[in-house]
């Protein structure tokens, strides 16, 4: 148990820092979901993955890579699942997923 912990937290160490102002937005009654949120500074990231999972569930359960982007869109209910958003590096390093507040 010990070795497992201690990779994990080596994986996190090696990770971008995780995204922050992460928001949905909130104004329109639609099906989509669109996030957006704040660029980081790391120079060698790739870009951002969004996460998702049913409200039901324990772990992520799906993922998009959206690329260096600011803001994304998704074809899924922000009334049926969780979303986050990760900070993915150019070594596939992703950092732990933010929860974004909404956006009015």
């Amino acid at each position: 148990m010990t070795r497992v912990n201690a990779a994990a937290l080596a994986t996190l160490s090696l990770a971008p820092a995780a995204p922050q102002k992460v928001q949905m937005r909130t104004a329109k009654l639609e099906n989509d979901s669109s996030l957006v949120w704040q660029a980081n500074g790391e120079p060698d990231l790739a870009g951002y993955r969004i996460v998702w999972r049913d409200t039901t569930a324990a772990q992520w359960q799906g993922s998009l890579y959206v690329g260096n982007v600011t803001e994304a869109t998704v074809k899924l209910s922000k009334d049926n699942y969780f979303f986050g958003v990760q900070a993915v590096d150019k070594d596939g390093n992703a950092s732990v997923a933010t929860y974004p507040t909404p956006l009015r």
